[in-house]
């Protein structure tokens, strides 16, 4: 039995909100010359060509070897190696999104959405959205790596713009946060394009296909003092909110127990059993169970683990029995499967009681408490949608919107610390059932199919 130990401490806890831009207000330093603040011009040096102009256009700041008296302009060749590194460094630039149109005395505008990925997800997404008030959410831009899928997800939608590269809508000014969809693998590239680019970042779960990955977009949102939030919706459906408060009223009582079960006859998705795609039900369905269990029983201690399972002929994870031993004697026993239908509820009960989602534990809509059946039920859908009660992706659309309003750059009920515990955890039990867990990002260089 291993304990694993929790991810230390974020540096900074008072990083400015992803509204307020890093970049400073002069250009890029080029090796072997020194940082030019609007000196005065330089006699008999020739016009740099125009692709450099932009760093100092209209002010007379020219790039130079040497400093003082004895500047002296770049040459040709080293226009060609300036020219060279501003590009690179333009790939890691952080750009300032431009904040919601508001007045003052007025309410705040529609929070503008970026869709990154035109697959299925992202097409519930979108349906989930619009049963929010415009007022509210606005889907302002998508982007496919095929542009002609990209047109067709914005004429569905009437979304106003289209792109054929992530890039493209990493570079959109009129945007608040970007929702990404794509598959598993592409997570840790796509999410280190938007967060160097200033844009704040709902990140579809799993965040990354390992703790290494997790810990990287982690680490890059903090630095930059970017929004990121993995999207793990269950925690924000109120049938989930009311468990929680029951637990923290201490209605249960303590010790806890939780018990969960979640399948699904998914062998048939390509992208569930291939290792190259990020396959494996600990990845697809493992981690609502982690997550509900740290958070009802957790107290912020991470627990001790043991995984049994049986793997898929591709090598990935097919089905898994967990269990969670917490300080203070918390037990979780958790199984998920993508070889079996289950019914997929969880309970958890102490000693004055106990309260159950009877189905659906990953987006619950009804609860059982007290001899009582508790309803909440979600607002039809515009369109049929590909997962079921994916109109319930509208709470975490909602919170969101909540955080970047308050200048939050990471939720209060999805911390990054959690993300990372639980990335932890889905790791220490894929090894531990015999499935290769990646210790570094393997280097995607183009993405899966959406």
């Amino acid at each position: 039995m291993r304990r694993l130990t929790p991810p230390p401490p974020a540096a900074n806890r008072n990083a400015p909100p992803c509204n307020q831009s890093a970049v400073p207000p002069n250009p890029p330093q080029i090796p072997g010359c020194p940082q030019i603040l609007s000196p005065p011009p330089i006699l008999g040096c020739l016009t740099p060509p125009p692709s450099l102009r932009r760093w100092g256009e209209g002010r007379g700041e020219l790039p130079t070897r040497g400093g003082g008296a004895g500047a002296v302009p770049l040459l040709d060749r080293d226009w060609d190696r300036a020219m060279d590194r501003d590009r690179d460094m333009d790939r890691d630039r952080v750009r300032e999104p431009e904040p919601p149109k508001t007045q003052p005395g007025h309410p705040p505008g529609p929070t503008r959405w970026g869709i990154c990925s035109a697959g299925a997800i992202s097409h519930d997404f979108v349906v989930a959205l619009k049963t929010l008030p415009p007022s509210e959410h606005t889907v302002a831009a998508v982007a496919a790596r095929d542009l002609g899928r990209a047109q067709d997800f914005a004429r569905r939608f009437g979304i106003p713009r289209a792109y054929g590269s992530y890039e493209e809508l990493a570079e959109d000014p009129d945007l608040d946060v970007v929702y990404v969809g794509v598959v598993n693998p592409a997570h840790l590239p796509t999410g280190l394009l938007f967060l160097r680019r200033g844009r704040a970042v709902l990140m579809e779960k799993p965040m990354g296909l390992g703790a290494r990955e997790v810990a990287q977009l982690v680490g890059t949102a903090r630095e930059r003092g970017v929004f990121l939030m993995e999207g793990f919706w269950t925690r924000f459906f109120p049938a989930w909110r009311r468990l929680r408060a029951l637990v923290a009223e201490g209605a249960l009582g303590s010790p806890l127990v939780l018990r969960g079960a979640l399948g699904f006859a998914l062998g048939g998705v390509p992208r569930l059993r291939e290792p190259g795609l990020g396959g494996g039900v600990l990845l697809d369905l493992g981690g609502y169970g982690l997550q509900m269990a740290l958070a009802l029983l957790g107290g912020g201690a991470p627990p001790s683990l043991r995984a049994h399972g049986i793997l898929h002929e591709t090598g990935v994870d097919e089905s898994v029995s967990v269990t969670l031993e917490f300080p203070g004697k918390g037990l979780a026993a958790l199984t998920f499967s993508m070889a079996a239908e289950l019914p997929g509820g969880a309970a958890v009960g102490g000693p004055r009681g106990w309260a159950e989602f009877p189905s659906h534990m990953n987006c619950p809509t009804e609860l059982l408490f007290g001899g009582r059946r508790e309803l909440f039920p979600l607002p039809p859908p515009s369109e049929p949608l590909n997962f079921p009660h994916s109109t319930g992706l509208r709470y975490e659309a909602q919170h969101v919107r909540e955080c970047l309003l308050q200048g939050l750059t990471e939720s209060p009920e999805m911390p990054l610390a959690e993300s990372e515990v639980i990335a932890q955890l889905l790791d220490e039990a894929r090894a531990q059932v015999g499935v290769a867990v990646p210790t570094a990002h393997s280097g995607v260089t183009s993405d899966p199919p959406e």
